[in-house]
Order: structure tokens, then C-alpha cells, then sequence
């Protein structure tokens, strides 16, 4: 039987003070406030923030443990330019024959297109790569649950961009085997997500959509 690693008392810092009722009900409030956003403003953002965005990512559970993430910060006019052109060849693609006319027609009142300014405006961007296997001196080994763990990972940075004070869009231009090759990551990383963080531009707009209610995604058994 393999050795365990060793357990620790688990410590709970939240205070116990708070009505739990008032918490839940504060941070529903606070995350409803989120917006994807695409109207970005060029102000830097310190390097250390988003050291500190990926950490509180990277707190996410995962599969075994195994922590099958990589998350690539890139700030690099140049690199950003091509990540730009790269995607903007994609999306050109789908929106001109590979997207079926409803998909187009789902996307349209949130006003999107195939160019994607925001890719070099934005002063980071945040390429999440999975990883369905490590490589140690050559030798694969698997991980488990991996789009599941990269998925919670992304939302534990999602709302760490929300409690930071900035805003991020979750992009998928597909297929994003071009961030693999300009990043020049290793064989065991796939390409997840693209998620450009920064400031609001100060005249961004959001569509103006509504969430669904709790009755549309939850069924409570008591």
C-alpha cells in the first residue's frame, strides 16, 4: 500500500461572527455585478496582481490533487499581436462557414465579431492550458478529472478578477492549437481558455442581458 501523506488539523479562518445568511446573500450581490467585458483600457495592471490572481486560482480543487493547470500571463506587445492575429484567423473562419446559422443568430445580441482589438489592448492575457498527463524524465503519468479541475480553476480566477477590482472575458477561439505553438508550450498542454484581464475601458458597454432566476437553474430536494 502506497504511503499516505500526512494529515493536517484543518483550520478555518472565516469569521465566525458573520450571519452565514448575510455572507451568501453579500457575495451573490457582489458577483451579479460581474460582466464579461470587451471594451478594455490599456492602464497596466502591477505584474503582482496577477501573481496573485493565478495563486488564488490555483487553490482550486482537482482531481487526485493532481493540479493539472498551467496558466501562461503574457504582457508582450509582440506576443500579444500575434495571439491576436492568430485568433482573429479563427474567428474569421467560424463566423465566415464553420458556425451554423443559429449559433450566429445566438451571439448576435451580444454584438460579437470576428475581430478581437482587445487581445492587444488588454494589458494581460491569461492563457489557461490543461494538462491530461505530466512528463518527468520522460515518462508520462495521468491526471484525472482534468477539464473538470481547469474548469473550477478558471472560476476561482474569474471571480479572484472581480474581487480585484478588474474584468476579464472568457475567450475560446477555435481551434486554439496556435496558442501551443506561439507560447511554445510542452506536448502534455492543451490550450484552455484565453482570458484577457484589465481595467474597464471608461466608456465599455455590456450587453444588456439577464441571468436566469434560481428556479431556471436549481431544484432543491428537502
Amino acid at each position: 500500500m502506497a504511503t499516505q501523506n500526512p494529515f493536517i488539523p484543518y483550520i478555518h479562518t472565516a469569521d465566525e461572527t458573520l450571519n452565514p445568511d448575510q455572507s451568501a446573500l453579500g457575495n451573490y450581490l457582489f458577483m451579479n455585478q460581474r460582466r464579461s467585458v470587451r471594451d478594455f483600457s490599456d492602464k497596466p495592471v502591477p505584474e503582482t496582481v496577477i501573481r496573485n490572481l493565478i495563486l488564488a486560482a490555483g487553490t482550486a480543487p482537482s482531481g487526485a490533487h493532481k493540479q493539472p493547470w498551467t496558466f501562461c500571463a503574457v504582457s508582450n506587445l509582440e506576443l500579444k499581436k500575434a495571439i491576436r492575429k492568430a485568433a482573429e484567423k479563427e474567428e474569421f473562419d467560424n463566423y465566415n462557414g464553420r458556425m451554423s446559422e443559429e449559433w450566429i443568430r445566438d451571439l448576435a445580441p451580444l454584438g460579437t465579431d470576428w475581430k478581437k482589438e482587445f487581445l492587444e489592448i488588454a494589458p494581460w492575457l491569461i492563457v489557461v492550458f490543461k494538462r491530461p498527463f505530466d512528463l518527468r524524465d520522460g515518462q508520462k503519468f495521468k491526471n484525472y478529472y482534468v477539464s473538470e479541475s481547469v474548469g473550477i480553476a478558471c472560476g476561482f480566477l474569474i471571480q479572484a478578477i472581480h474581487e480585484a477590482g478588474l474584468v476579464c472575458l472568457t475567450h475560446t477561439p477555435s481551434p486554439m492549437n496556435f496558442l501551443h505553438k506561439i507560447l511554445d508550450r510542452p506536448e502534455e498542454e492543451k490550450a484552455f481558455l484565453l482570458i484577457p484581464v484589465g481595467y474597464p475601458s471608461p466608456h465599455a458597454l455590456v450587453p444588456d442581458i439577464k441571468r436566469k432566476k434560481l428556479d431556471e437553474i436549481a431544484t432543491f430536494y428537502r
